[in-house]
């Protein structure tokens, strides 16, 4: 299988974690805060319902305003939402083909699998989180965000021992703490 294939097949994998993620939500805890500071679970929920569309917009070219504040949505018609935006994004990726665009393809995966597991850590349903999607996210951001390029959609990397599960050292490498 060739790289540029596996990660479709990677992201595709880390929409249906983060749809499963999203499903699982209680309306009693969208009030919970989240390891994203300004966001609570329902904003952060809504935030990730709308990045497969958002991404689609942004490789068609269009407009793709990332600060604005995402509507807001419930747990159901959010996954279900969540869900036929993240086909219409694989069903791209698969016309097109990932070779096309493989740092955006592996740059969506990261920011479906750090949101996923900020939400899985805001629910407690981190034992959910399988590494795989993970693994290429963290290879990925490490590659790509060298200290002096973290701006502030990054905080400082937190020191986490080398043998922590992979989505806490994904999470502390983008200034999470995954001990709080």
């Amino acid at each position: 299988m060739s790289d540029t294939y596996e990660s479709v097949v990677v992201l595709s994998r880390a929409l249906d974690q983060a749809g499963d993620a999203i499903a699982a939500v209680h309306p009693d805890q969208l009030h919970l805060r989240t390891p994203c500071a300004e966001w609570d679970v329902a904003q952060l929920m809504a935030h990730l319902v709308e990045a497969p569309a958002k991404f689609l917009r942004g490789i068609e070219g269009g407009a793709v305003d990332w600060a604005a504040p995402a509507p807001p949505t419930t747990p159901t018609a959010g996954a279900a939402d969540f869900r036929a935006r993240a086909d219409d994004l694989i069903h791209h990726w698969h016309r097109v083909g990932a070779a096309a665009d493989p740092g955006r393809v592996d740059w969506q995966t990261t920011e479906i699998v750090l949101h996923t597991w900020d939400l899985a850590h805001a629910i407690d349903w981190e034992e959910r989180l399988v590494p795989e999607a993970a693994e290429r996210a963290l290879a990925f951001l490490t590659a790509q965000l060298p200290a002096a390029s973290r701006g502030t959609a990054f905080a400082p990397a937190v020191d986490l021992l080398d043998d922590a599960p992979v989505h806490d050292r994904l999470a502390a490498f983008a200034g999470r703490d995954p001990r709080l």
